[in-house]
């Protein structure tokens, strides 16, 4: 899994960006650099989170697997209201201020957490799934090239991933596009906006770990489709209150989508397309299945965006029917990964854990028949 690299390139790249010359400064080199910057953090972040999924999996025990997963997720929620709460006061400065050298500072503060990064990295120990897996493998070739193995035995699982990943379009629309549109567009006030993004993660702390849990008792599918159908539920009234500038209808849709029924789903996804795949491709299957059904979804900001010059009510109504349409095919994906199997360490030895719906846990015991 590769726990022992020391600093990862998402760190770096994240601080670097910090130090970038302008436009003014080297002309079209700026943007390039900043491109570069980026891709870098997508590629890394995708093996970071895949790891991080991973790791926690193997090490859980078989009947709580979704809830010590999910928090590999609440980081993620709590990394968004860190780096929220920091760009708060910096979003007041003003104007010029704010382009010339304030939007650097959340990025020289990135040092803290490599400094973190690199804590961790030293202490954290392989998974025994894992090093069992290693030390069994029947050839070197093998196992240094997981990625053809995930293709040649796991093509319909990395599919159902990737498709399965576009629930992640709530998240991009919720932080990107709809606080661009609600700032720019209907002049809502920023720091309105950004309070409603903190809220938000707030309650999802709570959310995620709790819809986990409750996939530990009822099986993954139940809550990953809920969640994946209750958002599509609630994205068109979210944006039919920033059309209409309602703050209080704002923060309750706000909250209802992002804070709690997407959780659902941001809750048992780490655990669920874990459990599509063996120890021997886990983080490979993971980590490509999900970057591709999110670098998919990033589109998404770009499209409602080519709305805008439609009137209110029609941008609305196809901005809401493609979220529609997004949730409705990450549900169906997953409606169809039923027989997939588990291999996991529990107390020495290997088990064999059936996923699906329909299941049940019995501590100790990992799954039975309900």
């Amino acid at each position: 899994m590769g726990v022992g690299d020391q600093v990862d390139p998402v760190q770096i790249s994240t601080f670097t960006v910090g130090l970038l010359p302008t436009y003014g400064q080297v002309g079209i080199a700026a943007p390039i650099m900043l491109v570069i910057l980026r891709m870098l953090q997508g590629v890394s972040a995708a093996g970071e989170q895949a790891g991080a999924n991973s790791m926690a999996l193997e090490h859980a025990p078989s009947h709580r697997r979704a809830f010590f997963t999910s928090f590999t997720l609440s980081g993620t929620q709590a990394g968004l209201i860190l780096a929220t709460l920091v760009f708060l006061p910096i979003s007041a400065l003003p104007e010029d201020q704010l382009m010339s050298w304030g939007w650097r500072i959340p990025f020289f503060l990135s040092a803290i957490v490599v400094w973190v990064g690199i804590w961790v990295r030293r202490a954290l120990p392989e998974t025994p799934a894992f090093e069992q897996e290693k030390s069994q493998a029947q050839g070197e070739k093998e196992a240094k090239l997981p990625v053809m193995v995930l293709l040649r035995e796991h093509k319909k699982s990395l599919a159902r991933v990737i498709f399965a990943a576009q629930i992640s379009v709530v998240s991009t629309i919720f932080s990107v596009f709809t606080l661009s549109y609600a700032v720019n567009t209907i002049h809502i006030p920023r720091a309105t906006m950004l309070t409603v993004l903190v809220l938000a993660n707030v309650v999802a702390q709570a959310a995620i770990p709790a819809f986990a849990a409750l996939s530990d008792r009822i099986g993954r599918k139940p809550v990953f489709i809920f969640g994946g159908l209750a958002c599509a539920c609630l994205i068109w009234p979210y944006l039919w209150s920033i059309s209409q500038a309602n703050i209080p209808l704002i923060f309750v849709f706000g909250l209802l989508l992002s804070g709690v029924v997407y959780s659902a789903a941001n809750g048992v996804w780490p655990s669920l397309y874990g459990e599509m795949f063996d120890t021997r491709v886990r983080l490979s299957g993971m980590a490509i299945g999900t970057q591709i059904g999110f670098a998919l979804g990033g589109f998404a900001p770009t499209i409602s965006a080519s709305t805008c010059k439609l009137s209110a009510f029609a941008a609305d109504l196809v901005k809401g029917l493609y979220q529609i349409g997004q949730r409705l095919l990450a549900s169906c994906c997953i409606r169809r990964a039923c027989s997939q199997r588990l291999q996991s360490m529990v107390d020495g030895f290997v088990e064999e854990v059936p996923i699906g719906c329909g299941t049940r846990f019995q501590p100790g015991f990992g799954r039975i028949p309900g």
